[in-house]
């Protein structure tokens, strides 16, 4: 029941994409009077509006015309809506950012900051705190008994770090080694592990320290099985094709918010309170360093 409620919610997310592409006549760079502001699936659609609308005001604010936030079903979504000039301006993790700078004409702009100071973060493989696995050694060991959390395809800590670091140094077919694999958000498969639906899965240490924080109680119910290496934190991507006056306007904003005017202070704790937990964002020359590192994995 509930995966059907959950294909239900997808399928409904994906009928507002495909309206949302096919509409008539895209803005070009002059005539754009809105901005539309890709946001990709780590949690909840409900999650993710609660958390970035405050900031998608203070941009709307700071650049003139209204900012909307897009939630996609899943990563693809967004890329794809950029790709098709409805999305202008997108945060993507590091895998997804080089997808949308190869297919949607888009350019790194800026990079993202943790608000609790870490320099990235980290891909995790999370199980249950009574589950007998305890490392990766004992995931392959048990192979087809387990059933596999995987994350959406354009995830970097969900999928293409894991992938490379646990799964092909070992030479071992995600697909085929366990007995069931579903790919979800973040969100979805922490909950996946700490309900026993799922008996591991990938994640990341953002997102687990977004669930301490909203539900103490099921993050005691997870443990850490593997890290990884640090990740670059995600970059901020927008459209080539936007004007030159629009490119300022939103750059304006992203390297003043939290550091500068009498609602710095407001505004590093609207920042703080987005999903992944922001401090005020770095230039782009710290997001081309990020694209490198995702185009070498």
């Amino acid at each position: 029941m509930q995966l059907t409620k959950v294909f239900i919610v997808k399928l409904a997310l994906w009928c507002g994409l495909i309206a949302l592409l096919t509409a008539t006549g895209p803005a070009t760079a002059e005539e754009l009077k809105e901005l539309n502001f890709g946001i990709i699936s780590t949690e909840s659609t409900t999650g993710l509006k609660k958390s970035f609308e405050p900031w998608l005001a203070a941009m709307s604010k700071a650049i003139d015309i209204p900012v909307k936030g897009f939630y996609a079903p899943d990563y693809a979504g967004v890329i794809e809506t950029m790709r098709f000039n409805k999305v202008h301006l997108a945060w993507y993790g590091n895998k997804s950012a080089m997808e949308a700078v190869q297919r949607a004409n888009g350019e790194i702009c800026a990079q993202t900051v943790d608000a609790e100071g870490n320099p990235g973060y980290w891909s995790l493989i999370v199980a249950h705190r009574d589950s007998d696995l305890n490392s990766v050694d004992d995931i392959i060991a048990a192979g087809k008994s387990l059933n596999f959390g995987n994350g959406d395809p354009n995830s970097t800590s969900g999928y293409l770090i894991p992938t490379y670091y646990v799964w092909s140094k070992r030479g071992i077919d995600s697909n085929t080694h366990f007995g069931k694999v579903r790919s979800a958000n973040h969100e979805t498969n922490l909950m996946a592990v700490a309900t026993k639906q799922v008996d591991f899965a990938t994640n990341n240490t953002e997102s687990l320290r977004l669930l301490e924080q909203k539900d103490p109680e099921m993050f005691k119910k997870i443990k850490i099985l593997w890290q990884s290496p640090l990740i670059p934190s995600d970059p901020l991507v927008w459209r080539k094709d936007l004007s030159r006056e629009m490119k300022a306007k939103i750059k304006g904003f992203l390297l003043s918010c939290g550091r500068f005017g009498p609602n710095a202070e407001e505004e590093r704790k609207i920042l703080a309170a987005t999903s992944s937990g922001w401090a005020p964002f770095n230039d782009a020359r710290m997001g081309m360093r990020t694209a490198a590192f995702a185009r070498r994995k």
